[in-house]
């Protein structure tokens, strides 16, 4: 199951790729990081110590330092707005699926993620960027921002998966105790560090 989650994601970020002209060192990561979601499923262990030094390195530095870029080249104006479609995507998807959650969506990583909360989650954030981005980015439509809803939705959900399958590997329920009631610093993250 895990590997239809890690093909989705790999999907997603290639074809968000061409919009971005990311990088072969981007790239490179991206396929990292999907090989392995993949190889993670048939063993405990992800990496050796080496590894999980540049694995933590790559997982982390280039999503934030892609986000400096976004800031420089956008402004505070567009980073706020890709930060507020994460958290609006979060919270629908939380809502969402406590009220309506059904079906669990990969209940060996994510126990209590669901099907209805992810929908929620596109629904609720994909309209919010919808209403939210020509504001901030004149002369663009409403309608041009659905796909890009979509893509952050998606590779944020992608972002929790990833995030829950590290934290079960290495048998933690949190990243870490520093936000009470919330986990780490990396659970409030994992959504940003994919989209």
């Amino acid at each position: 199951m895990l590997s239809h989650h890690a093909a989705l994601i790999y999907v997603m970020v290639m074809v968000s790729a061409a919009d971005r002209n990311m990088t072969d060192a981007e790239l490179n990561t991206i396929g990292e990081i999907v090989r392995v979601l993949i190889q993670s499923q048939t063993t405990d262990v992800l990496y050796d110590p080496e590894g999980n030094i540049r694995f933590g390195a790559w997982y982390i530095g280039l999503p934030l330092g892609l986000l400096a870029s976004v800031h420089q080249i956008g402004g505070p104006p567009v980073t706020l707005l890709l930060l507020a479609t994460i958290v609006v995507s979060d919270s629908s998807q939380y809502y969402t699926g406590r009220t309506f959650g059904r079906r669990p969506l990969a209940p060996a990583i994510s126990p209590k993620k669901t099907v209805e909360g992810a929908i929620g989650g596109v629904v609720c954030a994909t309209a919010f960027l919808c209403l939210v981005g020509p504001r901030v980015l004149d002369g663009r439509s409403a309608v041009s921002f659905a796909p890009l809803g979509l893509a952050l939705v998606i590779l944020g959900i992608g972002g929790d998966l990833f995030e829950s399958r590290l934290k079960r590997a290495a048998g933690l329920k949190d990243s870490s105790s520093l936000i009470p009631g919330h986990g780490g610093v990396l659970d409030r993250i994992d959504a940003l560090l994919f989209a």
